[in-house]
Parts: structure tokens; sequence; C-alpha cells
């Protein structure tokens, strides 16, 4: 029995493995092809929510075959994840991160709530996947649900710290309720989108900052 030289064979092992590990480029390309197909999604899912998206739908937006965006996804569920994990992306750098450059206490409470109202005068015209999603997942276990459920309470969360903060440093009346004055300021949001993008109402934007002030009098400390 003859053998391959070792030569050969040594040069042949690096080919095979260079046959089945992708190149970096070819990553970056996949990378760049699904960062496209989220960022139409989004789109879309602003529009017609999280359920009018389908693998389909996206292959002809994209100009792409339905293979070629399943291979990305794996299931319109994952879909719909990578959606929602994108838009609560762009949320946190247009609205919490900025907020952070803002004096600790009751200016970066205004900071978030200014930055998130900046957000809402856009969604007012493209919408929120956050209140579109809670209307169609409302009721309905699994694992799209979570993900949005989980990027709310996240958002609130970090909202809610920034008040009791706030409190710590002074900025607030000592009986101030944490967690009513975050429920207001979250509430005037909703309300805000009702009635500004459902009921096309004038001056909403105007009412939810008078909205803002009347809660910042109300448990303000009165020396700040």
């Amino acid at each position: 029995m003859s053998l391959a030289p070792v030569s050969s064979l040594s040069q042949s092992a690096p080919d095979a493995v260079a046959k089945r590990v992708p190149s970096k480029r070819a990553m970056q390309k996949g990378q760049q092809t699904k960062a496209t197909i989220v960022e139409a999604a989004l789109g879309l899912a602003t529009q017609i929510g999280l359920e009018g998206l389908s693998i389909g739908v996206l292959a002809e937006v994209t100009q792409m075959s339905k293979s070629g965006v399943f291979a990305h996804f794996g299931s319109r569920e994952e879909l719909q994840i990578s959606v929602i994990r994108e838009y609560f992306g762009r949320f946190e750098q247009e609205v919490f991160y900025p907020a952070l450059h803002a004096e600790r206490g009751l200016p970066r409470v205004e900071a978030l709530f200014h930055n998130w109202m900046k957000r809402v005068a856009v969604e007012i015209q493209s919408g929120c996947i956050f209140i579109s999603g809670a209307v169609e997942f409302d009721d309905r276990p699994g694992p799209v649900r979570d993900a949005l459920a989980t990027s709310v309470q996240t958002w609130l969360s970090a909202l809610y710290r920034a008040v009791v903060l706030a409190k710590q440093c002074g900025h607030l009346e000592a009986h101030a309720d944490e967690q009513q004055m975050a429920f207001e300021i979250h509430g005037l949001i909703l309300a805000l989108h009702y009635e500004a993008r459902f009921l096309k109402n004038p001056g909403s934007i105007a009412r939810a900052n008078q909205g803002f002030a009347n809660i910042l009098a109300r448990y303000g400390a009165k020396s700040v």
C-alpha cells in the first residue's frame, strides 16, 4: 500500500479545514446581511406590528430568497425576537445612555423623560413595537412575549432606579413614593401615544410635558 507524501498531507489538511471554517470576510458579510434584514423587519414591525412579520414578506422587501432569509434566523419567532432586541438596543442608545451624562438625582430623571419624549415624537408617526407588541402578545405566553416584557421591565427598572436615586440625593420629598412616581411618568408616555397617535388630539405633547412638570411639583423637595 502506498502512502501519500508527508508534504502532501500537510498541505491538504489546512485546505480541508479552510473549506469547513467560514472565512472572516464571509462571516462579516453574513452579519451585514442579517443586520439589513433586521433593519427592514424593524421598519415593517413599527407599521404592521410584530405579527405582520414573515419570512416571505421580508424576502420580498429585501429582494432575497425565502431560504436566504430563513438561514439567518431559522424561524419567524427568532426573527421577531431579533427585531425586539434591535429596537430595545436603539431605545437604550437614544434614551437611557445619554441621560447618564446628566447629574445624579432629579436632573437625570428629567433627562430620561425628555429623551423619551424625543423618541415618542418620532414614534407618533412611525409606531412603537413595545405598545403594539403589548396588544399582540399580552395573552400569548412564549419567547416573543418574554422578550418584549423583559425589554420593557428592564427600562422601567432603570427609570425606577433613577427616581430612587433622586430621593436619596434629597431632590424628592421624604414621603415621595418612588414606585408611584415612576408609574405616573410611564403613564404619561402611554397616554401620549394613545392621544397623539390614535386619537390625533392636538396639543398632546404639550400636555404630557405639563403632566411631567406637575409630577415634579408634587414629589419634588420644596428646597430644590
